[in-house]
């Protein structure tokens, strides 16, 4: 059981002594101190969303009655999804948002992720405000004569899919051309209502949506990992289906499956939707320090310039404004299209991907396979309270002194042209170990050999 304060939002498990669980007065506290700051001025109106968890109607009635409370007006779109609610705050001229998911955690978890008027994840300093608040509980509640009010709409699922069909390089004709066969996985969540719905729009007829009921009950790990994929790898490789599509429950992470059942790799949904953008668009990219070099091959070979950030949505966001960057995102298969909303969107890149293939003429391992090949191990350490986790990279830091190391976020070490980045989790109590190489069996040893490491100074 745990709770997580960071620039993600508030996370935790549900159940549990408060403080140190996403419990019902954490929720409480969380969201008043959000609505305090972010209501303080004459816009009064914030709006929610929720995916499919199964404590998602629960929370989402703590933190509307919450926002009332405080004198907001709440629009709530119901199941909806990460972006959707990040279009939504801008559409509405909103003084905020707030998304509740615990976007690729399993069912037990659940959060906060709070926005601000632009649509877009608060800031570090903004979060750190909120936690100070919520900490000292310093926030006011309304009369009975100035309670906010409530709104349900459900209109963001088309107002969505309509800006994403009038996206300047979203090219339905082509996509329809190409009568696409798709398979895709729902993971039981909100991508089950908004995924066909888009294909539809977009002209692909047929759709089979595995895992299509909105209950909350993973049917499996919700993180769209290979491990996690076997059902809808061997849906397409049965259906004969040009290939698969994977969503995590909030949709804002996107991955496929090529036609013969092997993975596109998570890595590369973003490498293929930037080739696309670049090919139409000269200009700069930006991914986390986590990703595959692939995107700075590709940035490259188009006369652009890649920048790496630390990793975080919001460090990515603040790394494409500062270098004006035409495409960015993370390489768990996040695609942030800046003229299009400064989020992860899986919806928009499923638009992109779906052109960008349809355009080539090749299939989705034809398509792979004309990318740099490169291979990442992605590994985790759990952590127990009480490590010091500067002391433990301080000595990795002395016994890799030779090697080019960076220290922005975490450790990352170079060793030739592989590398391997350590990080702490920002959602999770975890040590993240990522690595890559041009070998699967070099990755893997790298990362296994850093691993042996933090164990043996932890």
């Amino acid at each position: 059981m745990a709770l997580m304060k960071s620039i993600s939002g508030i996370r935790g498990t549900i159940g549990g002594k408060p403080g140190e669980t996403l419990s019902p007065l954490d929720v409480v506290k969380f969201t008043a101190a959000f609505g305090t700051i972010i209501g303080s001025g004459d816009n009064k109106k914030i709006v929610i969303g929720r995916d499919g968890r199964i404590s998602g109607e629960l929370i989402k009635n703590l933190v509307v009655s919450t926002l009332n409370s405080l004198g907001l007006d709440v629009v709530d779109l119901g199941l909806s999804t990460t972006p959707t609610v990040e279009l939504a705050v801008k559409m509405e001229n909103a003084a905020g948002g707030i998304i509740l998911t615990a976007s690729h955690n399993p069912k037990e978890w659940n959060a906060l992720k709070l926005l601000n008027s632009e649509g877009e994840f608060i800031s570090a300093e903004e979060g750190k405000k909120v936690l100070q608040l919520a900490e000292k509980e310093a926030f006011q509640f309304t009369t009975v004569d100035k309670l906010g009010s409530y709104t349900f709409d459900e209109s963001y699922l088309q107002k969505h899919i309509d800006a994403i069909l009038n996206y300047e390089l979203v090219d339905v004709k082509a996509i329809k051309k190409r009568k696409f066969k798709v398979v895709a996985d729902a993971i039981n969540s909100s991508g089950a209502i908004y995924v066909p719905a888009l294909l539809k729009a977009l002209g692909v007829e047929e759709v089979t949506v595995l895992n299509a009921e909105v209950n909350g009950k993973f049917a499996h790990n919700p993180e769209p990992l290979p491990e996690n994929l076997r059902e809808l790898s061997n849906e397409v490789n049965k259906q004969g289906a040009d290939l698969g599509i994977a969503v995590d429950p909030d949709v804002d992470r996107l991955c496929f499956v090529c036609e013969d059942g092997s993975m596109f790799g998570e890595e590369y949904t973003l490498v293929a939707v930037a080739d696309y953008i670049l090919s139409k668009r000269l200009g700069n990219t930006v991914s986390n320090m986590s990703s595959t070099r692939a995107l700075k091959d590709v940035t490259v070979k188009h006369g652009g310039e890649y920048f790496p950030s630390a990793v975080g949505e919001v460090n990515v966001v603040t790394k494409m404004k500062d270098k004006n960057a035409v495409i960015g995102g993370e390489g768990n298969g996040g695609i942030i299209v800046p003229d299009f909303h400064y989020g992860r969107d899986a919806l928009i890149g499923i638009g992109l991907f779906l052109s960008h293939l349809a355009k080539s003429k090749k299939s989705i391992k034809q398509l792979r396979n004309s990318y740099p090949d490169y291979v990442m191990s992605k590994n985790k350490i759990e952590l127990e309270n009480g490590f010091d986790l500067n002391k433990i990279f301080d000595k990795i830091k002395q016994k890799y002194k030779n090697q080019p190391i960076n220290t922005e976020d975490g450790l990352k070490i170079e060793f030739d042209t592989d590398w391997v980045h350590l990080r702490p989790s920002n959602t999770e109590p975890i040590i993240r170990i990522y690595s890559e190489s041009n070998f699967e069996t070099t990755a893997r040893n790298i990362a296994h050999r850093l691993m042996k490491d933090i164990r043996e100074f932890m």
